[in-house]
C-alpha cells in the first residue's frame, strides 16, 4: 500500500480533488479535520494545549478557537508550539487509520501544510494541486464570504507553489485551461498499475 500526500494552497481545490479520489474508492485521510477532532477529544493533547495556553484554551470541553487564533496571530512561537503538539498526534492517528487499509493500492493524506510540517517525507509520493492566484482568491472570497485582502494575507502565510514544486512528485493543475478529472484518472491509473507491476 502506497501512502500519497495531497496538498495545495488555499483555494486551489485540493479538497475537491481529494473527494474525487475518494469517489474512485481511494481511502482519504483528511488531516485538518482529524486534527480538529483530536484537539477536541484527545485527553493527552487537551492537557498539553492547556499547559501551553492556559485554561482559557477550552470552553465547554471544546477548543476555544477564537482565543487560540488571537494568541497565535500575534505570537508565532506559540503557533509553532501548537503545531509541534498537533502534528505528532495526527501522525500517530494516521498510522492507526492505515492499519486496516493494507489491502488497498494506495491511501491519500490530504493536508494543508503537508510540506511545511515535513509530513511529506513520510509519504511515498506527493501531489501538489495548483491554480492561478486570481482564481484562488475568487474561490475563497465566494466560499468564506471574506475580502480579497484577507485571502491574500492567508496566501502569504503559506508556502508558494514555486517552493513546493521541487519537492512534489506530481503537479495537478486546477484551472480553466486544464480539466481536472482526466488528470486525476491518469494519476489513479498510474498508481494502480504501478502497484500491480510490483505485486
Amino acid at each position: 500500500m502506497l501512502k500519497v500526500g495531497l496538498t495545495g494552497g488555499i483555494g486551489s481545490g485540493k479538497s475537491t480533488v481529494a473527494k474525487i479520489f475518494n469517489m474512485l474508492g481511494v481511502p482519504v485521510y483528511f488531516a485538518d479535520e482529524r486534527s480538529k477532532y483530536l484537539l477536541d477529544n484527545s485527553v493527552e493533547l487537551i492537557s498539553a494545549v492547556k499547559k501551553l495556553f492556559g485554561e482559557k484554551a477550552y470552553t465547554n470541553g471544546k477548543l476555544n478557537r477564537e482565543f487560540i487564533a488571537s494568541v497565535v496571530f500575534t505570537d508565532k512561537t506559540k503557533l509553532e508550539s501548537l503545531n509541534k503538539l498537533a502534528h505528532p498526534a495526527v501522525k500517530r492517528d494516521f498510522a492507526n487509520w492505515c492499519i486496516d487499509k493494507l489491502a488497498v493500492d494506495y491511501v491519500i493524506m490530504e493536508a494543508a501544510i503537508l510540506f511545511e510540517s515535513g509530513t511529506y517525507k513520510q509519504m511515498d509520493m506527493n501531489i501538489l494541486v495548483v491554480a492561478p492566484e486570481e482564481m484562488r482568491i475568487k474561490r475563497v472570497m465566494e466560499r468564506d464570504k471574506v475580502s480579497a485582502q484577507l485571502v491574500i494575507n492567508r496566501i502569504k502565510n503559506q508556502w508558494t507553489a514555486d517552493k513546493i514544486l521541487p519537492l512534489a512528485d506530481i503537479k495537478l493543475e486546477n484551472s480553466d485551461k486544464k480539466l481536472i478529472l482526466p488528470q486525476i484518472l491518469k494519476i489513479h491509473k498510474d498508481i494502480t498499475w504501478q502497484n500491480l507491476g510490483n505485486g
